[in-house]
């Protein structure tokens, strides 16, 4: 009687020999400094690059986290989808023309929305100590980054939860002064006028 075929060898993730295996084969502690290294350059890139948008989406996704976190989830899986349908369809004929933009996209929304939402984490950990200021957010934040790469399934859960927390919020910073005003800028009629 034959059964069915048992699998010796770890079926590598994509084309190029397993880009996941080779992660995941490194120890723990490189893994976490990676990590670390990475959050922390990325951070400041897109939070220097993008000084009034960046510090917004930290504060807006501290001030409403849920709200956040329900807009950015489904946009998170969207964007993940768009990016590994892109890069699987990269090989194919339109490929070239429809699959490059998608991973184009997934790559630099990605670790951006990561970063924000890691710092807004960061921030708001380190603010219940007392130091409540962005570059303390970003330090705190690549260290809670560092920490979960010492578990495979605690980065890939700490990571998701930060890319929704971020993208929420970049998408209601974005989208959030298309229809009103701010507060501060709106005029009050004055009072006691005849």
């Amino acid at each position: 009687m034959v059964g069915p075929p048992v699998l010796d060898s770890v079926v590598p993730v994509s084309g190029d020999g397993g880009t996941l295996e080779a992660y995941r084969s490194m120890e723990p502690i490189v893994r976490a400094g990676i990590q670390f290294a990475g959050t922390v350059l990325v951070a400041m890139m897109v939070l220097g690059l993008l000084q009034t948008y960046g510090a917004r989406s930290v504060t807006k996704s501290r001030r409403s986290p849920i709200i956040s976190w329900c807009i950015g989830l489904p946009a998170l899986l969207v964007v993940a989808g768009l990016a590994s349908t892109g890069y699987l369809i990269a090989d194919t004929s339109v490929g070239i023309f429809f699959g490059i933009p998608m991973v184009i996209l997934g790559v630099t929304v990605l670790p951006v929305v990561t970063a924000i939402g890691f710092t807004a984490i960061g921030r708001t950990i380190a603010s219940r100590f007392g130091a409540d200021r962005l570059w303390v957010g970003v330090l705190v934040g690549a260290l809670i980054s560092g920490l979960a790469g010492l578990s495979l399934p605690a980065t890939v859960i700490l990571a998701g939860l930060a890319g929704a927390l971020g993208l929420g919020a970049s998408i209601r910073v974005l989208f959030g002064g298309v229809g009103t005003a701010r507060p501060d800028d709106r005029t009050v009629p004055p009072a006691n006028k005849i």
